[in-house]
């Protein structure tokens, strides 16, 4: 069943009944339960099985590329600004303020990565999108914005889009206002100029029955290629000759993106490698190690954080938090909102420095703009940024500055990176040699 998606840019879903599952721990060394109720954001939510072992093998997935679209051609930039297409896009050099990526020195301890993320980024009333932009510059961070193709495309131009199995038009989320669509063309553009990494979120965010989940390798082809026509032609779309380009080509800086319900990744990983994209962060969830690859691509997924003081793991997600504490709805109790927002804080943290003193595992959060619950998930990440990104050894960053850094590390660190459990220690002298 769709379930439509307000103006605001807030999500309303349902979620079945509630499941617990208890968390096993042992001293220094930590392991996770085998099961873990996973977001499904429409439909509802998956099921997670792992044996109890947090020791991860690495997978490179080596192949040749797949004949289709490749991202535009690279070329020395002349320092002048390239409008590209309809003068929806440009080119206006390599992207300024991002984390250089280095290897490790031999000894040295890694940072502790964390990468904020949003899904389905749009500049509604509430002004989600430009308050953590605005966040982000403020606590010298970077997050990642999952910007939905169809919020750059108006109601009336609806029938562009056919969606894999569905008519065309039809969507599980809401078209945007013209407004909304001139303000989040704004806050991709400054965005983008502050080092922020901006992925897709794709377009109709159909889940379930005729979703993701469902879709074969061209589908989800054709789900991407739609995407980028909508970015990449909102001037023709719109009509509007008063905003200028934005200051990036979609092709070279969109690197990666999130699966609307986290559904579908095995066939969207054998299709976006010939888009020459370098990480996804639609897997359902994993514990908190570090990361490594599927299909030759970067896998960043949700993590699963000690909820209510340890007594069972649930996923680093907004939803994640509604589910467990309202049963999936989205005005629960008020006179809980103060307890479930401590909550939220304590299993954010909880998170955080159990690899923060442990095995420096990046630790993944992802959220919407939304308002559920009195704003209390929106409240506990406004509390946690100050908490964590100003801390000794942190970077916030974005999931393609995380790529990034993982790329030049020698494959022997990762591999010795990978064997730890998350709230593990090490010898550091052990691990970069």
């Amino acid at each position: 069943m769709s379930r439509k998606k307000e103006q605001t840019g807030r999500g309303r879903r349902r979620a079945p009944g509630r499941r617990r599952v208890p968390a096993a721990t042992r001293p220094q060394i930590f392991t996770l339960a085998a099961l873990l109720v996973v977001a499904s954001l429409v439909a509802g939510y998956l099921a997670l099985s792992r044996p109890d072992d947090t020791t991860p093998t690495a997978a490179s997935g080596k192949g040749g590329k797949e004949p289709g679209p490749t991202p535009s051609a690279t070329a020395k930039w002349d320092g002048k600004t390239h409008v590209l297409g309809d003068g929806s896009t440009s080119y206006t050099g390599p992207q300024q303020g991002t984390l250089k990526p280095v290897p490790l020195k031999p000894g040295e301890k890694p940072p502790q990565f964390v990468v904020f993320s949003w899904d389905g980024a749009l500049q509604g009333d509430d002004h989600l999108f430009s308050h953590y932009r605005e966040m982000a510059k403020e606590y010298n961070a970077h997050m990642t914005f999952f910007l939905t193709g169809i919020y750059l495309l108006p109601k009336s131009k609806k029938d562009l889009y056919h969606g894999p199995m569905h008519e065309p038009g039809d969507a599980a989320i809401d078209y945007p206002t013209d407004e909304h669509i001139r303000t989040t063309l704004e806050q991709l553009r400054l965005a983008y100029e502050q080092g922020n990494d901006i992925g897709t979120h794709f377009n109709g965010h159909f889940c379930g029955a005729k979703g993701g989940g469902d879709w074969s390798v061209q589908q989800w082809k054709s789900e991407i290629d739609q995407f980028y026509s909508f970015v990449e032609n909102w001037k023709t779309n719109t009509g509007y000759t008063d905003i200028p380009p934005l200051p990036f080509d979609f092709k070279k800086e969109v690197i990666g993106g999130r699966a609307p319900c986290l559904e579908g990744q095995p066939n969207l990983l054998k299709a976006i490698k010939s888009y020459g994209w370098r990480y996804d962060a639609s897997s359902p969830g994993d514990f908190q190690i570090w990361p490594t690859k599927k299909n030759g691509i970067w896998d960043f997924p949700l993590e699963m954080l000690p909820y209510e003081n340890g007594k069972f793991q649930g996923l680093s997600m907004d939803f994640n938090f509604l589910y467990n504490q309202s049963g999936g709805e989205t005005d629960g109790d008020p006179a809980k909102y103060a307890q479930w927002e401590q909550q939220t804080v304590d299993s954010y943290m909880a998170g955080f420095n159990r690899v923060y003193y442990g095995s420096r595992a990046p630790l993944f959060i992802g959220n919407h703009f939304e308002h559920w619950n009195g704003s209390i998930y929106m409240k506990a990440i406004d509390r946690i940024i100050p908490q964590i990104c100003t801390k000794k050894g942190v970077k916030c960053v974005s999931f393609r500055e995380l790529a990034d850094w993982m790329d030049v590390q020698k494959p022997s660190t990762l591999a010795a990176l990978r064997s730890l459990d998350p709230a593990q220690s090490p010898d550091w002298s052990t691990i970069a040699k």
